[in-house]
């Protein structure tokens, strides 16, 4: 108990938390897998501060502090290359083999009422400047091609029409020379509902410095209102003009006039060992061990690997879908198990255990089961449902049944481990008394061997949390460093163990 106290009030060295070196690399791997398919350009990363789960767009966020954001543009270099030149906010793409960056979004998105999508950011020019601003800093420093504007207001602004901090900040005063560029409709919601008064939209958008408009409700239209105001000097020529050379200056600086198709050379990177490798290693270091046992004494991680029969349960064990979050494949991600090609966590729990094991799987067991069967232990698998933008909205961040159910059946008869997938912390304060041990597994995509490779001991648990781990949503928001700061589990809280080769 006195380490766990020591922990909450004691901010952790950021080499604990985060791993520059392995962002950058992924970004490298990216960079190459994204151009073999013939594309050039890549909408990340994002850099928002997220200082509210409860917002859908949580996962997309490094963390709830700053200077994590900030390490983390190390993944820009790997999308596009290392900068070498001393020009500060002049885009770079290193050939053929990166990938044209995109910072958003610009800026304040991860700080609305309420954690909704889009919404209002209520912040003084001190909370700006201090938070949600220094990761463009790094960004813009760094060479990235291009900034995305958000979807959401400043002080009731809409960004998209923002000309004080497009312009006059990113623009003059960061010397950012690459693309601005809107959100998808993005031009078209700033005034509501979508597309109620199109001309002062462009206007307004344009005017503030956006460069590139991505998507219109009538693009015909967009040509002709864009036309029309420049012809009537409702929107200068010099902001044409200024928008033409930046998109040029990033076109030029990619080589895409010289080299505009896909180069089908690359095609082998394309789901390759080394990056599902890379991947993998990802997972094992991201993963956060909240509980192991009562206390430092009974451990039950690492899991013996050689045990009689051992249960996998829970809506999450057997599906890549859920395992993958939101943007995968589709939009909103995907429930169903068999769109992508990868490893289950139950997958990867059999790949593990000695041959003489039996695995048993069951999503959701009832008391009868688990009574009958005399398991050693059992890996319970639960967490979110894929969701992207608006629609991961969350006033209470539950799990929703039968997750719960099945947890609380199992780990009230047999010892068992708790895996959570999620894009956030969510609702656990109730059920950690019932459970032996606890990991934040966030979103391991296609690799569910990261997973059973820390839960056997193969490799030790390392991670730490990146952003507060709430007791309740009664709580939010609520971030390390403020004044009713009392979380379940704190901000750079994480238990660690020892790689078990004999297990």
């Amino acid at each position: 108990m006195l380490f766990m106290v020591t922990i909450m009030h004691t901010m952790p060295p950021f080499s604990r938390i985060t791993d520059p070196n392995l962002v950058k690399r992924i970004g490298e791997a990216t960079a190459l897998e994204v151009r073999a398919t013939g594309i050039q350009y890549v909408f990340a990363p994002c850099i928002a501060v997220c200082r509210d789960p409860r917002w859908g767009r949580c996962y997309e966020s490094y963390s709830e502090d700053h200077r994590i954001v900030q390490q983390m543009t190390e993944i820009i270099p790997g999308l596009q290359g290392d900068l070498h030149t001393g020009q500060k906010g002049v885009p770079f793409v290193a050939g053929k083999t990166k990938v044209a960056a995109c910072a958003k979004h610009f800026v304040g998105d991860g700080g609305t009422l309420r954690g909704m999508n889009a919404n209002n950011t209520v912040v003084n020019s001190n909370g700006l400047l201090s938070i949600h601003m220094p990761a463009y800093y790094d960004a813009v420093n760094k060479g990235v091609a291009t900034v995305m504007v958000s979807y959401s207001s400043l002080n009731g602004l809409k960004m998209h029409a923002n000309k004080k901090l497009i312009t006059g900040f990113l623009k003059n005063k960061l010397k950012f020379k690459g693309i601005v560029i809107s959100d998808f409709l993005g031009v078209d919601w700033i005034t509501t509902p979508l597309h109620a008064n199109y001309s002062h939209s462009v206007n307004s958008a344009v005017t503030a410095g956006i460069d590139m408009i991505m998507g219109s409700s009538n693009l015909t239209e967009l040509v002709d209102v864009l036309t029309s105001q420049v012809k009537r000097k409702l929107i200068p020529m010099r902001r044409i003009n200024d928008a033409v050379e930046r998109i040029l200056r990033v076109k030029f600086t990619m080589g895409l006039f010289e080299d505009p198709m896909a180069d089908h050379s690359l095609a082998n990177k394309l789901g390759c060992k080394e990056h599902r490798e890379l991947a993998r290693e990802a997972v094992r270091k991201s993963l956060v061990l909240l509980k192991n046992g009562e206390n430092a004494d009974k451990p039950l991680l690492p899991l013996p690997k050689k045990a009689k029969r051992i249960l996998v349960a829970g809506t999450h064990a057997d599906n890549l879908g859920y395992q993958c979050g939101g943007w995968t494949i589709t939009w909103q991600g995907l429930n169903s198990n068999n769109l992508t090609i990868g490893t289950t966590i139950l997958t990867a729990v059999k790949n593990t255990v000695d041959p003489t094991t039996k695995v048993i799987y069951n999503e959701n067991p009832d008391t009868n089961f688990i009574n009958s069967s005399r398991f050693d232990y059992a890996i319970v698998v639960i967490g979110e449902t894929p969701y992207a933008e608006g629609y991961g909205d969350s006033t209470n961040l539950t799990i929703a049944e039968p997750g719960l159910s099945t947890m609380e059946n199992v780990c009230g008869l047999v010892k068992c481990v708790v895996v959570v997938v999620s894009g956030r912390p969510v609702m656990m304060q109730p059920f950690v008394g019932e459970i032996d041990a606890l990991v934040a597994a966030w979103l391991p995509g296609t690799e569910g061997q990261g997973v059973a490779d820390v839960l056997f001991g193969d490799y030790g648990f390392t991670g730490k949390l990146a952003r507060t781990w709430f007791r309740t949503v009664d709580q939010l928001p609520m971030n390390v460093g403020d004044p009713h700061y009392d979380p379940l589990y704190a901000f750079g809280f994480g238990l660690t163990t020892k790689p078990n080769k004999q297990l």
